[in-house]
């Protein structure tokens, strides 16, 4: 039996694991039947989205040596239980050979979720802004514009 106010904050957590895991074939795959928006561009497609990580994101030892830390999820379900609504704050910690722990950026998401077929699943996942910024430095390689060009 399925349980929303569990199963939408799961999906929101095993984004951040795989993300953090540098698996970012698996986090795709969270969005078969969606697409990802990001600075006005939407990502649609397994192989895309994951590319879009891979050009965007540093590894180290194929890790991005970071924490995805999601909070105050809040979920709104329609009446006939079949589509969500969510928004939470992401925080990224991250700490390299030349970094050393520290929080890095703080941000919202926005995403929409469906039920079918016995479980939830994203339908869209809006990258709503970066609120706080600090050393991004040894996270992301360039501007998400820079990667879709």
């Amino acid at each position: 039996m399925s349980n929303p106010s569990i199963d939408i904050p799961n999906l929101l957590y095993r984004y951040a694991n795989f993300i953090d895991a540098g698996d970012f074939a698996s986090a795709a795959k969270l969005f078969d039947k969606g697409c990802v928006e990001a600075e006005g561009y939407e990502i649609k497609g397994r192989e895309n989205i994951s590319q879009l990580w891979k050009d965007w994101i540093f590894l180290y030892d194929d890790v991005p040596q970071t924490r995805h830390l999601i909070t105050n999820p809040i979920i709104s379900i329609s009446d006939d239980l079949t589509n969500a609504s969510c928004q939470s704050q992401w925080t990224v910690l991250q700490a390299t050979e030349s970094l050393p722990l520290q929080p890095i950026a703080t941000g919202r998401y926005d995403d929409n979720f469906a039920y079918a077929d016995g479980a939830w699943y994203f339908t869209r996942r809006k990258y709503d802004g970066i609120d706080l910024m600090g050393d991004m430095s040894q996270h992301t390689r360039k501007a998400l514009k820079e990667t879709e060009e």
